[in-house]
C-alpha cells in the first residue's frame, strides 16, 4: 500500500536507519535475547550516528527536528526487524519530551547531551506493584529534607531499567490524588536508589525491564522536574504520544509478520501443494491483509494529525487499543498458519507472538483505553 504521510526526507532517513539496524542490530539481537539486555555500546553507536534524540535541539546535541515522523520511522524499522529489545523509543520519544517541556536550562544542559550521545540512557518509572494504569494510585513518596528530596517506594516493569542512567520517577509530594504527584529525575548512583531483578518476561527478552527501589533515596533539590504537584498533568499530556508510539510500532510489526507469513505459505507445501493454495489459508491471509491495511491508513492519519498538533487523547486511545488488539490477532493467526514451526522461537512469528502480547497492556491497558473513549462519548 502506497503511503502518503512520509516524504522523501523521511524515506531517506529510513534507508539510513535500516542500514544501521541491519548491520548493528539484526545480527546480534538473538545474543541479546539470551543475555536479557542490549549492550550499552549499541546506544553509543546510535548516538554517534545521529539516531537518538532527533527531537532535541542541536544546542543540546540532538537532531533539532520537531517532526515526529522521523521518530515514527525508527519505531517502524525496529518492529520490521523484530528488534523488540532496543529501547530507543522510550528514551527519545517518551522521556526526552518531558525534559524538553519542563526542565530548567541547567537541567537540560545537564541531561540532554548525554541522552543524545547515547552515554546516558533514560527510562520512565510510573508503574508500581500496586499501581498500573491508574496513576492516582502511586504510593512512592518524595519529601523535602534540607537541600535534598528523599524518595521512598518501589517501581516495577521499568523499560530500560537496568541500563538507565536517568530515570524519570513519579512520586507523591502531597495527599491529593491529582495535585499531589510530582516528577523527579533519579540519576545512577544516587544514595538509596537501587535496582532489583531484570524481570523474566514471556516476550521481549532482550529488553531490560527492571524493578527499582528507593530506600530513603536522596536526590538533589534540582532533581524535581517542573512544578511541584503538576506531575499528573504532565503525565496525561505526554501519554498521548506514548500511546501513539505503541500504535505505530504495533502496526509495523503486524505488517512485518504478515508479509513473512505470506511468503511462508507460498513456500510450505502440504498434500502436494503450497498451503497458500488452500481456501482456508487464502481467506485468512485476505482478511489479515485487509485489516492490516486499514490499520496502516488509520496509523498514518494519526501520525499526520500529531504532526499538525491536532492529535488528542481520545484518538490516541482509539489507536492504541484497536491496533494492538489487531496485532495480537494477526500474530496468533500467522503462528497457526506456520503450524508446528510457528511454535519454535527460531521463527520470527513465534517471537512476534510473545512480543506482541504486552502491547495491549502497557501505556495503559486496552480496557482503560475503551474507558477513555467511552467517557468522551458519554461525558
Amino acid at each position: 500500500m502506497r503511503r502518503t504521510v512520509m516524504e522523501a526526507e523521511h524515506e531517506a532517513f529510513r534507508s539510513a536507519f535500516r542500514d544501521f539496524a541491519d548491520k548493528q542490530i539484526v545480527p546480534f539481537h538473538g545474543e541479546w535475547e539470551q543475555a536479557g539486555i542490549v549492550p550499552r555500546a549499541l546506544w553509543e553507536k546510535a548516538g554517534a550516528a545521529g539516531f537518538l534524540c532527533l527531537n532535541v535541539p542541536e544546542e543540546y546535541g540532538g537532531g533539532g527536528s520537531t517532526d515526529y515522523r522521523f521518530l515514527a520511522v525508527i519505531s517502524e524499522e525496529l518492529a520490521r526487524c523484530g528488534a523488540s529489545g532496543v529501547g530507543f523509543p522510550m528514551h527519545t520519544d517518551i522521556v526526552a519530551p518531558y525534559l524538553l517541556g519542563y526542565a530548567t536550562e541547567e537541567q537540560k544542559r545537564r541531561w540532554l547531551p548525554g541522552m543524545a550521545a547515547g552515554t546516558a540512557i533514560a527510562a520512565l518509572a510510573m508503574t508500581e506493584p500496586g499501581a498500573g494504569s491508574d496513576v492516582t494510585g502511586i504510593a512512592t513518596t518524595a519529601a523535602r529534607e534540607g537541600d535534598h528530596w528523599v524518595l521512598r517506594g518501589q517501581k516495577t516493569f521499568v523499560t530500560n531499567g537496568i541500563n538507565a542512567d536517568l530515570v524519570l520517577v513519579a512520586a507523591r509530594t502531597g495527599p491529593d490524588p491529582y495535585m499531589g504527584l510530582s516528577l523527579f529525575v533519579a540519576e545512577r548512583g544516587a544514595p538509596g536508589f537501587t535496582r532489583g531483578r531484570n524481570l523474566d518476561k514471556i516476550g521481549m527478552h532482550a529488553q531490560d525491564t527492571a524493578e527499582l527501589f528507593f530506600d530513603d533515596a536522596r536526590l538533589p533539590a534540582g532533581s524535581m522536574l517542573g512544578e511541584q504537584g503538576q506531575g499528573f498533568r504532565y503525565l496525561m499530556e505526554h501519554l498521548t504520544q506514548e500511546r501513539l508510539v505503541v500504535a505505530v510500532g504495533s502496526v509495523a510489526l503486524a505488517e512485518a509478520i504478515l508479509d513473512q507469513t505470506i511468503g511462508y505459505c507460498q513456500q510450505r507445501t502440504a498434500f502436494g501443494r503450497p498451503i497458500a493454495a488452500f481456501q482456508n489459508s487464502r481467506f485468512a491471509l485476505a482478511e489479515m491483509r485487509t485489516e492490516v491495511d486499514i490499520a496502516r491508513v488509520f496509523a498514518d492519519w494519526c501520525i499526520a494529525s500529531h504532526v499538525r498538533g491536532e492529535f488528542g487523547a481520545t484518538e490516541a486511545a482509539k489507536a492504541k487499543w484497536w491496533i494492538t488488539d489487531l496485532l495480537n490477532r494477526v500474530a496468533d493467526r500467522c503462528l497457526q498458519l506456520h503450524g508446528g514451526y510457528g511454535y519454535m522461537r527460531e521463527y520470527p512469528v513465534a517471537r512476534a507472538f510473545t512480543d506482541a502480547r504486552v502491547q495491549s497492556i502497557y501505556a495503559g491497558t486496552n480496557e482503560i483505553m475503551k474507558e477513555i473513549i467511552g467517557r468522551a462519548l458519554t461525558g
